[in-house]
Formats: C-alpha cells, sequence, structure tokens
C-alpha cells in the first residue's frame, strides 16, 4: 500500500468520528445521562430557617442558628417539609433549582407532634415552572426507594433500602405512630429529604443516624393534609391509658377467659376526657378499631404487616374521635367507645418540649427560678455530662399534672451576691414546695407568692431531697440585690413570665 493511499485512509476515519457516524460506548451513556435529570429538579426545593436559640441554663441569653433542609412542592402554592428546624425561626428563604435567588417565605401551618409543615412563598416568579409531587396512598417494603436532595448546587440521589416499619415516638414529641426504617450511604440526612418510589413521595426524613434513616410514610401525611383542607384535622389523638403484653396464661385465668390468651392486660386505665370508667385497670383489650390485638400488643395492618395498637390512635383518626374498643371485664365481653384525648405537652407534669416561645425565669436576689421542662433537663444533662438528670428530677417525667400542681418551678441556679451568701453551694437544681406558705406549681405564682414576705423574710420551701429543705433571705433588701444582680452580670431584666408571653404574643 502505498504512503499516499494510506493518507486517504486515515483522512477518511478522522472524517467518519468528526460526523458523529461512530462513537464510544462510553461516551454515548455519559450524554444519556446529562441529558435525563431527575425529575425531582422541578420540585424539589431548599428551606433556610435563620432561628433564636436559647440556653436552659442563662435563660436570658440568646443566640442565633441556621438550618437548611429540603422541601417538596405540592400545590400551587404549597411547599411540604418537616417542622423540624422551624421552631422559633426569625427568617425563612426558599430556593429553588439548587442555587441563585432566595425568597421570602412563611410558615402556613404546622403541626410539631406530626413532623409536617406547610411552607408558602408569595413570589410569583418562585413558583414558575415547578410541578407538584404526588404522595403516595399507600407504601409497600418490596418498593425501589431512592433519597433524592440538593447538595452544593446539584442533585444527590442515593439508594435506600427496607429494613422495617416501627411504632415509635415523633422525633418532636411524645406522640408513637408507624414509621418507616431504611438504611442509605446517604450521610447527614434527616431534614425533610423526601423518600422517593418512582416520581411520587412515600416519605420524609425525619432523622438521621449512621447508615439508618427513620421515614415519616407519606399516606400518614397525606391523610392529614386532606383532612385538613376539609376542616376535618382536629389535632393528633393518641391513648392515654397504659398497658402491658398478657402472655402469661395465668393472666387469663384469673380473669376467667376462656378460649385462647389474647389481647392485652390495662394497668393503667384513661384519665382524660372524662373517661374514667371507659379504659379500667385490669381490664382486657381485646380488639380495637376493629383489629384483633394479640397478647403482645399486636394487631395485623393491612400496609404495614404486625404493629402495636398505638398506631391504632392515629390510623384514619384525630383527636375527638370515638374508637370502639373491645374488653373482657368483669369476667364478660363488653364494647366501649374511647374518644381520642389530643396530644399536648401539657399532658405531662414536665412539658417534653417547648416550641415558639422564649424560656420562663425570675431572679430575685441571685437566686434563678424556672420552670421544670423538658429542654431545661436536656441542657442540664449536658451540664452533669451524665445520660440522664439527677434521680430527684428525673422522678417527676412521667407524672401527671393535677388541680392542685400543674407543674413544677425550680431553683436552677444562685448567681453569687451578699445577698445570697451561704446558698451558692448547694446542691441545685431544687423543686419548690412552697413560698411564704403558697404551694407553687407555675412561675407566676412563684412571683406572686414573693409579693407577700412572711414578717420581712423570703421563706422558700423545697421538695424533700438530699439537700436542703428551706431557704430564708431578707424580703426587704431584695430589690436592691436584684438590681445589683442585674447590673454585675449583664442581665436586662429579672424575669420573662407567662404573663410577659401573653403581653408579646
Amino acid at each position: 500500500m502505498t504512503r499516499t493511499v494510506r493518507r486517504l485512509l486515515v483522512l477518511l476515519l478522522l472524517a467518519t468520528i468528526s460526523t458523529g457516524q461512530s462513537a464510544a460506548p462510553g461516551a454515548t451513556a455519559r450524554a444519556s445521562r446529562e441529558e435525563t435529570p431527575s425529575a425531582m429538579r422541578a420540585s424539589l426545593v431548599e428551606l433556610e430557617v435563620a432561628r433564636t436559640l436559647y440556653d436552659y441554663q442563662t435563660p436570658w441569653t440568646r443566640s442565633s442558628g441556621n438550618v437548611r433542609k429540603s422541601a417538596l412542592v405540592i400545590g400551587s402554592d404549597e411547599i411540604l417539609a418537616t417542622a423540624d428546624g422551624l421552631s422559633n425561626a426569625t427568617v425563612l428563604r426558599a430556593q429553588r433549582d439548587g442555587r441563585g435567588k432566595w425568597y421570602d417565605a412563611t410558615v402556613l401551618w404546622v403541626d410539631y407532634h406530626a413532623n409536617v409543615a406547610l411552607v408558602q412563598v408569595a413570589d410569583p416568579a418562585f413558583w414558575k415552572g415547578l410541578k407538584p409531587v404526588e404522595l403516595m396512598a399507600k407504601v409497600s417494603p418490596g418498593e425501589e426507594f431512592r433519597i433524592e436532595r440538593w447538595k452544593s448546587g446539584n442533585m444527590e440521589s442515593r439508594k435506600a433500602e427496607f429494613s422495617q416499619v416501627v411504632v415509635k415516638q415523633s422525633k418532636l414529641s411524645t406522640y408513637d405512630f408507624a414509621q418507616i426504617e431504611l438504611t442509605t450511604e446517604m450521610t447527614g440526612g434527616g431534614w425533610g429529604e423526601p423518600l422517593l418510589v418512582g416520581n411520587k413521595l412515600a416519605g420524609l426524613l425525619s432523622s438521621h443516624t449512621r447508615n439508618t434513616c427513620t421515614v415519616t410514610p407519606a399516606p400518614f401525611i397525606r391523610f392529614l393534609l386532606e383532612s385538613r383542607r376539609k376542616s376535618r384535622f382536629t389535632g393528633i389523638g393518641f391513648f392515654d391509658f397504659t398497658w402491658q403484653p398478657a402472655e402469661n396464661p395465668s393472666i387469663h385465668r384469673r380473669l376467667e377467659f376462656p378460649g385462647d390468651p389474647k389481647g392485652v392486660l390495662v394497668i393503667e386505665g384513661a384519665k382524660l376526657n372524662g373517661q374514667t370508667n371507659v379504659i379500667q385497670k385490669h381490664d382486657l383489650i381485646l380488639q380495637v378499631d376493629g383489629f384483633d390485638i394479640d397478647t403482645q400488643g399486636n394487631y395485623l395492618d393491612p400496609m404495614y404487616g404486625r404493629l402495636l395498637l398505638e398506631n391504632l390512635s392515629s390510623r384514619q383518626h384525630f383527636a375527638g374521635d370515638e374508637v370502639p374498643i373491645k374488653v373482657w371485664r368483669g369476667a364478660k365481653l363488653q364494647e366501649v367507645k374511647y374518644k381520642l384525648p389530643k396530644v399536648d405537652f401539657g399532658t405531662k407534669l414536665i412539658p417534653e418540649h417547648i416550641f415558639d416561645l422564649e424560656p420562663e425565669y425570675f431572679i430575685l436576689g441571685g437566686l434563678v427560678f424556672q420552670p421544670l421542662t423538658g429542654p431545661f433537663l436536656r441542657r442540664w444533662q449536658d451540664y452533669w455530662n451524665e445520660s440522664t438528670p439527677p434521680f430527684r428530677l428525673n422522678y417527676y417525667k412521667n407524672d401527671s399534672p393535677t388541680a392542685e400542681r400543674k407543674g413544677l418551678v425550680v431553683l436552677s441556679s444562685v448567681l453569687p451576691d451578699p445577698y445570697n451568701l451561704g446558698y451558692q453551694d448547694q446542691h441545685i437544681p431544687l423543686v419548690v414546695q412552697k413560698v411564704n406558705s403558697r404551694t407553687i406549681s407555675t412561675l407566676q405564682e412563684l412571683v406572686e407568692a414573693f409579693e407577700h414576705p412572711q414578717q420581712g423574710y423570703h421563706v422558700i420551701q423545697f421538695m424533700k431531697s438530699d439537700a436542703i429543705r428551706k431557704l430564708v433571705v431578707d424580703a426587704s433588701s431584695s430589690q436592691a440585690a436584684t438590681s445589683r444582680v442585674l447590673k454585675r452580670y449583664g442581665i436586662e431584666s429579672d424575669r420573662f413570665t407567662a404573663e410577659k408571653k401573653t403581653a408579646a404574643r
């Protein structure tokens, strides 16, 4: 072959490649991926929340923090997100396409117990080209799940493998409901990232630890939002009675129950909504809302399989709904109508969470008083460097409020001053029982009690503990001491109480 012929063949091959008549398989695959972006690009947005943070060890201090989280367009003017991180928000913004302009947003509706929120953006430019995502009415374990989110301006997509459906507490509440657990290689999730099947929403990530994530299922969210639109949503309901498994056959023999063992044993009856005679101690719960209950407390859910009976309080029900329950009582079968009470942090003597409110406090001569709350205990847990707060405080966590005692107030710290000399080294916090012979259950009651000194003194009595039981200070010099302490420690006000909250909101 002559040199001229070889040159002609080389030129012909180069021309063929340049005109696209042939290409490497890898190049074709890369081009295909670039030309078919995720359908979620037109639905997935990012929220940025600037919020006020409070330190329950020094409740008069304020700081700021920022949260970035995922959200999804589900309607012409609605964005679905988790409620986590929205409390005490000062600025809320939304961004589309993973980068570019931020748009001012507002919270349209939020339920912290369910950990679900709706967000709105007023600017029409934000909505141009965005498409709503459909929420699945049913989620099956065998689906092909994936998680998507905006990350550094790019769409990140990760597979997720189903592990189980489990009834456990909501991230922001003591409320129990069915949640999906999956494993994934994604890191740093748990901020409302969407769990997807195809182009439909299967749920929202509420937490992420190592490679396991917890998801609020889309069918639950869908029922919640549809009921809200129809003005049927009355709040999340729950069962306020306590039960234990009834696997020991002697329980059924003692209750004269015929046949094979079934159901669970009530060990603490219903109290709320005036239902003390509806579900009683030693009732054997056999059926709830038409579902048979086994001796471990499970029922067969049509969608998820075996689940704990607590999930039946929110399966197609809200607070105020009447749920039929079959019980074995007095050696005979009875059916009762149980009215679901509303989940409320106030149903516990120590409220587990406080949202969208500043922490209360009152200072008298360097003595700092605060309500005993879940956030307070969690802050002091870090201070103690232990897994749980001291027993004398943790003891009250499961107690319910009464007419005589609605809550608890503690002496949380002592800011050293000559006025409180000798008390700064006591084993604090201490639960206040009385001030000037008045029983104390709220901070407002404590403030009012200090307006009535006893023979020129303030007498503070504490609940029985391993520390002092009584503290006595001079009443006539308390105001001057308080002013001195505030100036010395740079504290703006001696109080933030429920009275000020009402005026401020």
